[in-house]
């Protein structure tokens, strides 16, 4: 029996009817996905700083939940946000709110690629994690992204990648010329019907399936 699948538009549709037709509060589904990866970062072994890269969207909401719990769990973690913080919106922005009021440190690149900035910030990282691009993404990352992928590709660090790997098309599985090639990626809900593309798995790695509380019945309903 072939896995269970969820395209780009249908996971759309369970994070929308999942808040509309079921009451789930979005915070409440993001804070369940970035709890997810951070139990399974402390599962695959945490022996240094945990570096987080977020970019704008819903996955770099992710990342800063992701932050907040390996704080709380005594590891050492940092975030690099490539992004101006007055660009997020919506659940995102919130979980960066909570996470200013932390001592967890934030670097903020904005639109631009510094290389020797980030090179020190990867320098003694034991985890990177891609937070980057979520599945909303199509086509080439847009500079600074296109570099800041290669130099993170580059560094020794082993890398997660969050729902998917930045750079990946989530329906084809095609890899754009500069994706993260992840040694694990968490997924939600479902894994994405392009994980299973060949050769996709050189830039997944090991594939985690994690639930964020979405109900049986609505996935059922999607996939109808």
């Amino acid at each position: 029996m072939p896995p269970t699948t969820l395209t780009r538009a249908q996971s759309r549709l369970v994070d929308r009817r999942a808040m509309e037709h079921y009451g789930l509060c979005g915070l409440v589904l993001m804070e369940n996905a970035g709890r997810g990866v951070a139990d399974r970062l402390c599962e695959a072994g945490i022996d240094g700083p945990v570096v987080i890269c977020c970019g704008k969207g819903n996955n770099a909401g992710d990342g800063f939940v992701i932050a907040r719990h390996l704080d709380l769990r005594g590891f050492e973690v940092r975030v690099l946000l490539w992004a101006v913080p007055g660009e997020l919106s919506g659940d995102a922005e919130v979980n960066f709110r909570i996470l200013e009021k932390t001592e967890v440190p934030i670097e903020v690149f904005g639109a631009e690629h510094d290389p020797a900035r980030l090179a020190s910030q990867l320098a003694d990282a034991a985890w990177i994690v891609d937070a980057l691009l979520g599945t909303g993404a199509r086509g080439e990352p847009r500079p600074p992204l296109d570099a800041v992928i290669d130099q993170l590709n580059a560094a020794a660090a082993r890398k997660l990648a969050v729902d998917l790997p930045s750079g990946l098309d989530c329906d084809t599985g095609r890899p754009s010329h500069h994706t993260i090639r992840a040694a694990a990626t968490c997924t939600f809900v479902a894994a994405k019907p392009g994980f299973y593309a060949a050769g996709a798995e050189r830039f997944t790695g090991r594939l985690h399936v994690l639930d964020i509380g979405a109900p049986r019945r609505l996935v059922e309903e999607v996939l109808d």
